[in-house]
């Protein structure tokens, strides 16, 4: 059995935007398309409008080895997941995952 806990503490210094709350949001399996060695693919990630607050960090989780992932034109709708091969690799079709907070 899970042990609920009650308290949530943030480090000083910490940047969270809201003071009196965690927002935080979860998408496992997006799907993306394959592309060729060498190329990067480019999947959209979208919210219902307005959801997501005007600053939050994404953290990506490729779900395959050999590639990096990252975030570009983040809205308060969504954002794009950006995954690129490492070196003489490519990306398979797949999914990922992603937690965003703020």
């Amino acid at each position: 059995m899970s042990l609920p806990i009650r308290v949530l503490d943030m480090v000083d210094g910490s940047g969270q935007t809201f003071s009196d709350r965690l927002i935080a949001g979860l998408k496992l399996a997006v799907a993306n398309a394959s592309g060729g060695t060498g190329v990067a693919v480019t999947t959209a990630v979208s919210f219902p409008a307005g959801a997501l607050p005007a600053s939050y960090a994404v953290f990506v989780d490729p779900g395959q080895p050999g590639v990096f992932a990252s975030v570009s034109s983040k809205t308060t709708s969504g954002f794009s997941v950006v995954l690129t091969p490492l070196t003489g690799a490519s990306v398979a079709s797949g999914d990922f995952s992603v937690l965003i907070h703020a």
